[in-house]
């Protein structure tokens, strides 16, 4: 949101939950002289750090702030503060007593505002001008996003890499073309996706771009063991890695499959051997037929039954048949799909009544044969 200031000209305010590194804090209003004085600050949705506000001003979360940098100056914005600041420094392993913060100098002006978004303005074009460079030079990276200081001195180049790039040609050239200073930064493939977002075949946001910031390792051993298809196509996210969205369930998953018992051979009834097809995981329901290679006839039968069929054959006991077996129990799921119908509060149309059609066609009848 953009307002007139103070001192004239523009000044931006932030409004949380716009971004993919806003933060809820559910401790505000509350007061108990943790970090009174530490700050959480953000920069371009890619990254936040601790910062200390040491000159007494009173700042608050969604300010706009001039913090200490390397060289120079940045923008950022406050994110947090207060006692929730000390459980997101422990969080992050971050101790006040061996952490030596970097200095909050005082809330940003308009004219240091201005500064910033001319910069952020170049961005685009510095990204477009960089990707020409490195294909010119020959190296084998792929530069997926500019992030410039606040105070437009300084641009991190976050690359994409396979293997390991010799990048000091690159850092001059780039350099003596932007006139800035270069710090380079390698990401993964899963950092450039949520950098550049989209959407996924769910047809929602990206989730590395909505809100996930630590990603885990993810193995076709998730697939699996939720009885997916190993269609490299169908598991794959724009990133070209195994989708995030695979370990979601996974924990599900293995629950239900530590109640579900392991099948090594066929079911023996008397009338035949039954083998297993198929299993609902989530339902807890085995299927079974008589034929080994067909899924024509199937029979369905709970996890708890299969587990005692099983005993019963290890103790030489055949149950009588799998087609007298009761169809099992299943819970049922309830869906609200139909709930937010945008008709469900129209009035009801009234149905006219069958004898006054028939009146009215038995008077024009009877105009009729009267003329």
């Amino acid at each position: 949101m953009t307002k007139g200031g103070a001192e004239g000209g523009d000044s931006c305010s932030y409004r949380a939950g716009c971004c993919k590194l806003s933060d809820r804090n559910w401790l505000k209003g509350v007061e108990d002289g943790s970090c009174p004085d530490i700050f959480e600050v953000r920069f371009k949705n890619t990254r936040k750090g601790f910062y200390i506000n040491d000159s007494g001003q009173k700042i608050n979360s969604g300010d706009l702030v001039i913090v200490e940098a390397a060289n120079g100056h940045d923008l950022g914005i406050v994110t947090l503060s207060g006692p929730i600041v000390a459980r997101q420094m422990a969080c992050k392993g971050v101790s006040r007593e061996g952490t030596e913060f970097k200095k909050i100098y005082r809330k940003a002006k308009p004219l240091d505002i201005q500064k910033w978004q001319d910069a952020i303005a170049r961005e685009q074009e510095t990204m477009i001008k960089a990707r020409k460079i490195a294909a010119e030079l020959g190296l084998e990276m792929k530069i997926g996003d500019v992030e410039f200081q606040g105070d437009g001195t300084k641009a991190i180049f976050y690359y994409i890499a396979d293997g390991r790039v010799d990048f000091r040609q690159l850092i001059k050239v780039f350099a003596e073309e932007f006139r800035i200073r270069i710090e380079m930064k390698q990401i993964g493939a899963r950092q450039e996706a949520g950098l550049i977002g989209g959407l996924g075949v769910c047809g929602r946001e990206l989730c590395c771009a909505n809100y996930i910031t630590s990603f885990q390792s993810i193995s076709t051993s998730a697939a699996r063991c939720q009885d997916l298809s190993l269609n490299p196509q169908k598991l794959a996210g724009q990133c070209g890695k195994l989708k995030c969205c695979l370990n979601y369930e996974v924990a599900n998953y293995l629950d239900a499959q530590s109640r579900i018992p392991r099948v090594q051979g066929p079911l023996e009834f008397e009338d035949g051997l039954a083998y297993l097809r198929k299993t609902d995981i989530l339902r807890e329901i085995m299927y079974f037929s008589y034929d080994k290679n067909s899924d024509a006839d199937l029979y369905a039968l709970d996890a708890e039954e299969v587990r005692n069929i099983i005993e019963m054959n290890r103790a030489g006991e055949r149950p009588e048949s799998l087609r007298t077996e009761p169809e099992p129990i299943a819970p049922e799921f309830v869906t609200a799909v139909g709930d937010d119908s945008i008709t469900r509060f129209d009035a009801p149309r009234r149905k006219r009544p069958r004898g006054k059609k028939r009146r009215n066609g038995g008077r024009r009848q009877n105009k009729e044969a009267g003329e």
